[in-house]
């Protein structure tokens, strides 16, 4: 007989390329829930990487390099915008584009937003297989996001605030997609909010040339949309429903990379403009 208490086996992923990043991300994040002092509380993290068996010591590093900061304030900026939403539309459609296993669902729920996460099918697979779904509240649609398909499954009607979430994508996509990409949204979300992180240029440089690698050899991907902070009022002039583009305060964190060394950086005119970001454009001009 078989042992109802005993551990369920852990699921075998393989994710090549930008796919797999979202492994990548998910194992620093749950690092940095761990921290001491963290401000991040992410227990959904650390279950998913229980879960799954994938060398993530071996082949992301196993010593702490800041990533895990960086990535911890990322995620807690993010949170703190869509939260800024669901404060007001508390029934808000959020669409998570290329979510992998981000657990953002987790950090936010307030028992009434509506949930509609997009990824490629072999994403999106794996995603299946350790959350599930909870329709009406939560599903997951497996296309590309740049697919026209996802918008007519989402079913949005004029009267919903959605609110349209990249979070470590929009990067990996060629720019002139990216534009097209935001400008659909500005089209058909008349009223609603579309999030995203960017790298520098110098960085995208870098990364097509294949010159970002962690200290134990991981290649990270291409990377051919970098935004310089200063261009990213030219996202005003993507479409006629885009009302107003900011880049949002980093929420902070408790480690030096995120408590001493990037709050110096966005504060030096030199090199605040080649500095990460995190970009909230609202629709309804």
């Amino acid at each position: 007989m078989s042992d109802p208490e005993a551990t369920p086996p852990r699921l075998k992923v393989a994710l090549e390329g930008v796919p797999e990043t979202t492994l990548w991300t998910l194992y620093h994040r749950s690092r940095d829930a761990a921290r001491p002092g963290s401000l991040l509380h992410d227990p959904k993290a650390a279950e998913l990487v229980e879960a799954i068996d994938f060398p993530f010591a071996q082949k992301f590093g196993g010593l702490a390099t800041g990533m895990e900061g960086y990535l911890g304030e990322r995620a807690l900026t993010f949170d703190r915008e869509v939260l800024s939403v669901l404060a007001t539309d508390p029934a808000a459609l959020v669409v998570v584009l290329g979510e992998g296993l981000e657990t953002q669902f987790w950090r936010v729920d307030n028992g009434q937003v509506r949930w509609f996460t997009v990824d490629l099918p072999e994403t999106a697979q794996v995603r299946r297989n350790l959350v599930g779904e909870d329709p009406p509240r939560r599903r997951l649609f497996a296309g590309s996001a740049l697919d026209s398909g996802w918008f007519d499954e989402l079913g949005a009607t004029p009267a919903d605030r959605v609110v349209v979430v990249a979070q470590g994508l929009l990067m990996y996509l060629p720019p002139r997609e990216v534009e097209a990409l935001i400008a659909r949204c500005a089209e058909r979300f008349r009223r609603g909010v579309f999030l995203f992180d960017t790298v520098p240029a110098w960085f995208s440089w870098l990364s097509k040339r294949g010159f970002i690698r962690t200290p134990n050899g991981y290649q990270a991907p291409p990377m051919p949309f970098g935004l310089d902070s200063g261009d990213h009022a030219r996202l005003r002039r993507l479409h006629p429903n885009i009302a107003s583009v900011r880049t949002v305060a980093p929420a902070g964190g408790p480690g030096a990379i995120t408590k001493f060394w990037l709050p110096l950086g966005r504060k030096l005119p030199g090199i605040r403009r080649g500095m990460p970001a995190i970009v909230r454009i609202d629709f309804g001009a």
